[in-house]
């Protein structure tokens, strides 16, 4: 399930059905109350739902949203399920103006507030690569929406 060189994928979908299906809710709860991305390496349960996938930075940045999307399959870009669950402009620009780790930490505060229901694996991915092209493009996502929402008003 690692990725063999740099252009391979983990399988996102594994991550996600074993959260779902795999582990105790005991162990969610735990993941859950993790404050900062960093903690995740001194909780058993993460080392339990990552078997296989190794435990760095991108699989931390993985598993700290996880509990906080839910996946549909071919759903919307997580810019979009944030625009349509109402998320205030000042507090995505927060997301993308903040550095490490508290960029995660305020894009998960966001994710409980909207409960997105996205395609997964393309949130992962932006999540796996999260840098600044990853944050330009949820910006993009959630103000391509906005303007797709403004247009299907006015017409």
């Amino acid at each position: 399930m690692k990725p063999s060189s740099r252009n391979d994928l983990p399988d996102f979908m594994t991550l996600y059905e074993r959260y779902h299906k795999s582990i105790s809710n005991g162990a969610r709860a735990e993941l859950r109350r993790i404050a900062q991305p960093d903690q995740l390496v001194e909780a058993p349960s993460f080392y339990r739902l990552t078997v296989g996938f190794g435990s760095d930075e991108r699989i931390q940045r993985l598993v700290f949203c996880l509990p906080y999307i839910r996946h549909i399959a071919n759903g919307k870009k997580l810019g979009h399920a944030l625009a349509e669950a109402k998320v205030s402009e000042k507090r995505l620009f927060m997301v993308i103006r903040s550095q490490p780790p508290n960029d995660l930490i305020q894009l998960r505060r966001l994710l409980q507030q909207a409960e997105p229901a996205v395609d997964w694996q393309d949130a992962a991915k932006q999540l796996y690569y999260w840098n600044d092209l990853s944050k330009r493009t949820l910006l993009e996502d959630y103000f391509l929406h906005l303007n797709e929402s403004t247009k299907s008003v006015t017409a």
